[in-house]
């Protein structure tokens, strides 16, 4: 099981450490690549692995709360994608004006040589730290040749694909193209909110929604549109599939965004209870119906189709 740090002064000795530094946001494919190195060069130097990261993300920092970083990941959810590739410690940096402002070569002294005795760095050729982002791969080369690491580079490729994959993921969520998202990340996109009290209109028709509130407010959220998915309500094991709706309800009233999901085969009282969803596949836009009777309708086909996907 993965063991998170948050407290620098408070770390464990790191057997043979095997480290690389990163957000890792989204844990996707392309990021799998640099786990597996990284588990390779630990297994053959009979050592743990080490993925140092950073929160809250650095951008927030340095652009001084001007950029609207949209996270594909929460920070709970990021340890558990890791936890579950077999990584051995998770070290959480707090991201901040002083940690920023070191020199380059305090950074390697201070922080990664004294904080965690790394026998191998991971790291790609383009990584740049310390204040003005002075320090380099060849730094951490010249350096480890006195504190006695090694330097192993991400190739160029992998580093590439990782910037691309990471946009494309975002660019794809908010266009509401579900598919190509989910290639790239290796699994279905998933958040998390709490149920809340809707208008209860749903039920009225036959098909009573829960109300998702996001707690966290970076977390990226699908672009408008009708979802297949499944879920999971906190506290128990059943997967249940679903149909969910982003939007403005622009039948009913037209000015709020929403998360509305209708769980099939299910009724019972989860006000107040948090739930996972996984977005499976993407069914059609947002439509103006004329009135209730023509929204009820395509929500029967809406059904059907959502559950022919998840069953595919």
């Amino acid at each position: 099981m993965i063991q998170v740090h948050r407290d620098l002064d408070k770390l464990p000795k790191f057997k043979n450490a095997v480290i690389t530094i990163g957000t890792f946001d989204g844990v996707h494919l392309g990021h799998q690549q640099i786990i597996k190195l990284l588990k390779q060069h630990a297994a053959s130097n009979n050592g743990e692995t080490v993925i140092i990261t950073f929160h809250p993300h650095p951008r927030k920092v340095v652009a001084q709360g001007k950029t609207d970083v949209k996270i594909l990941n929460t920070l709970p959810e990021k340890i558990e994608l890791l936890d579950k590739l077999g990584i051995d410690h998770l070290v959480v940096v707090a991201f901040d004006d002083a940690f920023a402002n070191q020199t380059a070569e305090e950074y390697v002294t201070n922080f990664l040589v004294k904080k965690f005795a790394p026998q191998i760095i991971i790291i790609g050729y383009d990584h740049k730290f310390g204040k003005n982002r002075s320090g380099d791969y060849h730094l951490l080369e010249k350096l480890g040749e006195r504190f006695g690491y090694e330097v192993k580079e991400i190739p160029e490729h992998v580093l590439n694909e990782i910037i691309i994959s990471s946009t494309k993921i975002r660019e794809a969520l908010f266009k509401s193209d579900v598919n190509t998202a989910n290639n790239f990340l290796g699994y279905q996109y998933f958040f998390e909110g709490k149920v809340v009290v809707g208008n209860k209109l749903g039920r009225t028709i036959g098909y009573p929604t829960a109300n998702l509130a996001i707690e966290e407010e970076e977390k990226l959220v699908p672009g408008n549109g009708v979802y297949a998915v499944k879920l999971k309500i906190e506290g128990t094991t059943t997967i249940h599939g679903g149909m969910m709706n982003i939007g403005v309800r622009p039948t009913v009233d037209g000015s709020t965004r929403t998360i509305e999901i209708n769980i099939f085969d299910f009724d019972q009282d989860v006000y107040g209870q948090k739930m996972r969803v996984s977005v499976c596949a993407y069914l059609r836009g947002e439509v103006k119906f004329a009135g209730l009777d023509e929204l009820k309708n395509q929500l029967a086909k809406d059904k059907i189709e959502a559950q022919q996907k998840l069953s595919a």
